[in-house]
């Protein structure tokens, strides 16, 4: 049975979620507490975290963060209020892998939880392709999720890690903005409202990857996508 974590003060959405994810068959756990939340990530194994943003204790983004220190592959699923950009990139920085913005219905959120857990099952499994991708002074390794520039650690969130590594799987082929966002976040993601976060990612790669070697690395192909050249 499938092990889910709610992380959610509210009490009466909680329950909600609850009651909705015990009738498909999950296991619950609800906690109402972020610090109280992190205790238990660290002592129990979950196939989802469902987590809100306005938490006692510690609020969703710091969770996060310190979820992912030492879990790189449970999805987590962030609860918020919040619908403006710079909120969801935070969750995604902080190590989200999938935004529900509230209200929601629940047949959503059911939805988005079976295609998190897919992914995470995939993941798992081990499906991936060799684990060592190398392209120039660059090295990935898949299973340790690292990134080297010859003998340098460039330190990435686990988004920045995904997209690098989807736009070296294509060996120099341009990639689109929304063949990121399906390979990354699903099909549950509206793509239209996400290819700006692609934006901003790309950004954020290129500061880490580009800037501190002068190099131009993370190309764009107008009208087609971006693509990696060494």
């Amino acid at each position: 049975m499938k092990k889910i974590l709610i992380v959610e003060d509210d009490a009466e959405l909680s329950k909600n979620i609850a009651d909705a994810l015990t009738v498909e068959g999950f296991e619950v756990v609800p906690v109402f507490d972020g610090l109280l939340a992190s205790r238990l990530m660290r002592r129990e194994s979950y196939n989802c975290v469902l987590m809100d943003i306005n938490l006692p204790g510690w609020n969703g983004f710091e969770l996060c963060k310190y979820f992912r220190k030492f879990d790189q592959h449970t999805p987590i699923l962030v609860l918020t209020a919040f619908n403006e950009l710079e909120d969801k990139v935070m969750g995604y920085e902080a190590g989200a892998d999938d935004y529900l913005t509230k209200p929601f219905y629940m047949k959503e959120l059911l939805m988005k939880v079976q295609v998190l857990l897919k992914r995470g099952q995939f993941i798992k499994e081990g499906k991936a392709l060799d684990e060592i991708v190398v392209a120039g002074a660059l090295r990935l390794d898949r299973k340790n999720k690292e990134v080297f520039h010859k003998d340098v650690r460039v330190d990435l969130t686990p988004r920045e890690f995904q997209i690098l590594e989807a736009l070296l799987d294509a060996n120099g082929s341009p990639v689109s903005k929304s063949t990121l966002v399906k390979k990354i976040w699903g099909t549950s993601m509206d793509i239209s409202s996400s290819t700006n976060t692609i934006e901003v990612y790309i950004n954020f790669l290129r500061n880490k990857l580009d800037k501190p070697f002068g190099k131009q690395s993370i190309r764009t192909k107008v009208g087609f996508g971006y693509y990696y050249k060494d």
